[in-house]
């Protein structure tokens, strides 16, 4: 079996636009789950319904593959996870380093679907000097320090980055430096690379902010299913407005004059009148108790 320096995917060079790229494993699970069921065709239908994309959409990636299926019988299943395989370049071993085995990096070391799916973890590595030695997912520590030899060692093209945000740079720059082209970057930062070096990132905490927002939205939508548009509430304060008693409306100008009667005759003006009248506030102070549209 090829090893990871060996070979690059050649999707850039066939013209395999970057979206159907990243469509390509989410057919592929579909396709595995169904071999593992010993199921010989499949639908164009089916297959997006099982990747969750249109079965349109899923027929011009395929296109892209030189993969057009039989019509009235489907794809074959068992062609189509090679193909799939071969194009994303799971069909040799790649090995890879994670750097940052704190929390989140020992739970992706633990994870058992890097071997199943070509990705062989060549080496864990770390800054604390304690976790040297100690083995997760049963591949010893090493330490950071011996970065750029491990690379050269195991032919490693592809890094993933479980730091803190304050030490991702730093680890990117060894490793774009130590010959690394492909970086998984877990950090809650953004990395600047060089041309020729690519970076995936996966930020959980981002995802879950998309799902408040469309949490918000959701229950947004369901209070104004419930509550009045503005526009109703306008046209009730404006009923409510024209079915007031006739006699409340001449009170202030009654008594503003009365007020200004009695400062020009006088010139002491108590101004009881006018602060009965003219002087009425709202609820909200000086502003009106309903505002106009």
């Amino acid at each position: 079996m090829a090893t990871g320096r060996t070979h690059r995917p050649a999707t850039r060079s066939r013209g395999i636009p970057e979206a159907t790229v990243a469509r390509l494993p989410l057919y592929l699970r579909a396709l595995t789950a169904l071999s593992e069921r010993s199921v010989p065709t499949v639908s164009s239908e089916e297959l997006a319904a099982a990747a969750g994309v249109n079965s349109a959409k899923l027929r011009k990636d395929f296109s892209y593959l030189g993969s057009y299926g039989t019509r009235g019988v489907g794809y074959d299943v068992e062609y189509l996870v090679y193909q799939i395989s071969r194009e994303l370049g799971l069909t040799q071993d790649w090995p890879i380093v994670m750097v940052g085995i704190g929390n989140l990096g020992a739970a992706l070391a633990n994870y058992g679907g890097f071997a199943s799916r070509g990705f062989r973890v060549a080496a864990l590595i770390d800054a604390d000097p304690s976790m040297v030695g100690k083995p997760v997912a049963g591949i010893p520590v090493q330490f950071i320090d011996d970065l750029e030899r491990i690379i050269e060692d195991n032919g490693v093209s592809i890094g993933v980055i479980a730091t803190p945000a304050g030490a991702a740079q730093q680890v990117c720059d060894r490793l774009v430096a130590a010959g690394v082209t492909s970086i998984l970057n877990f950090a809650p930062t953004v990395l600047s690379v060089p041309d020729g070096v690519d970076v995936r990132k996966v930020d959980l905490s981002i995802e879950l902010q998309i799902l408040a927002f469309h949490e918000q939205r959701k229950a947004g939508d369901e209070a104004g299913a419930v509550l009045p548009d503005a526009a109703a509430v306008r046209a009730a304060a404006a009923a409510a407005s024209a079915a007031a008693p006739a006699t409340a409306a001449p009170t202030a100008v009654d008594a503003g004059a009365d007020a200004g009667t009695a400062a020009a005759g006088t010139g002491a003006g108590t101004g009881t009148g006018a602060g009965t009248g003219a002087g009425r506030k709202g609820p909200d102070g000086d502003v009106p108790a309903v505002m106009p549209a």
